[in-house]
């Protein structure tokens, strides 16, 4: 007979070897749920960071709990903790399953429950069942119940309390250590980058600082700077004027478009005439 089973209550369990079965119907903007166990000694805290099994760790070292693959089956899908009840050590007092969600709390997830099977009839009627509803709607992570020992014997209780900080939060809870300082130290400093060596002859790129925040920070357009990382060309000095006649303008390129062509130099002027030349370039 299935116990349906409210949130506090508990039932006896017969069987010693059992699966805690978790199923939800998913869809779009539904997260993925996570089933995961934690095995726990005197005080209600983990003998070791081994006691946890989730989806990292899927077996105990015992091999007596684990976490199976999920399953898609017509009701939804499902992820499943196995627990042999019977083999597991004296100082494992209570086993909890748990759920955890991902990318986003509880209250998007639709129709969570809880079902406890006899592992040797599987396929069989569930022994219990709890729907699984979350209390405020912010948890990511959400005890759903307990195997725990009683007398001789084992039984089950719903449970149903929630955490907002997630499977991390749950775990610390019951004394898992969780290192984070990776995840938060900065990477290694860039190596400072060498200056071009100089080049005989040649003076070596200057050096330029930062751009200034500000609109010409911003600009499409930038000067044009020295390639980095190579010796740059000696500047050439401006060409002198040709005699008599006025020379256009030098043309500056603009940064990475196509630049006109040059404008023609003017016509000479059919008028002009030399200056009078000295007596040191009058034919005798």
């Amino acid at each position: 007979m299935t116990h349906a089973m409210v949130k506090g209550s508990n039932v006896p369990l017969d069987a010693m070897a059992v699966r805690a079965v978790l199923r939800w119907t998913p869809g779009a903007g539904i997260p993925d749920v996570d089933a995961s166990a934690l095995l726990l000694g005197a005080g209600g805290r983990v003998r070791s960071d081994e006691d946890f099994v989730f989806y990292n760790q899927p077996r105990h070292p015992s091999g007596l709990v684990r976490r199976l693959p999920k399953r898609s089956v017509p009701e939804g899908l499902t992820d499943t903790i196995e627990a042999d009840l019977g083999g597991l050590d004296a100082s494992v007092e209570q086993v909890v399953v748990a759920a955890s969600s991902d990318g986003a709390a509880f209250a998007q997830v639709r129709d969570l429950r809880i079902l406890l099977y006899d592992s040797a009839s599987a396929d069989g009627e569930p022994l219990a069942v709890f729907d699984v509803r979350p209390e405020t709607g912010e948890e990511t992570a959400i005890i759903c119940g307990e195997l725990y020992r009683r007398g001789d014997g084992w039984k089950f209780r719903a449970v149903g309390q929630g955490y907002p900080t997630g499977l991390i939060g749950l775990a610390t809870a019951f004394g898992i250590s969780v290192d984070e300082t990776a995840a938060a130290e900065p990477g290694p400093a860039p190596s400072p980058t060498p200056a071009p060596s100089p080049v005989p002859g040649i003076p070596p790129a200057p050096q330029f600082p930062p751009a200034a925040s500000g609109p010409d920070a911003q600009a499409t357009i930038q000067h044009r700077q020295p390639a980095y990382g190579y010796p740059q060309p000696a500047a050439q000095p401006a060409p002198q004027p040709a005699y008599g006649y006025p020379q256009p303008a030098a043309a500056q390129p603009a940064h990475a478009y196509p630049q006109p062509a040059a404008a023609a130099a003017p016509a000479p002027d059919p008028n002009f005439v030399l200056p009078p030349q000295g007596p040191q370039f009058v034919r005798s």
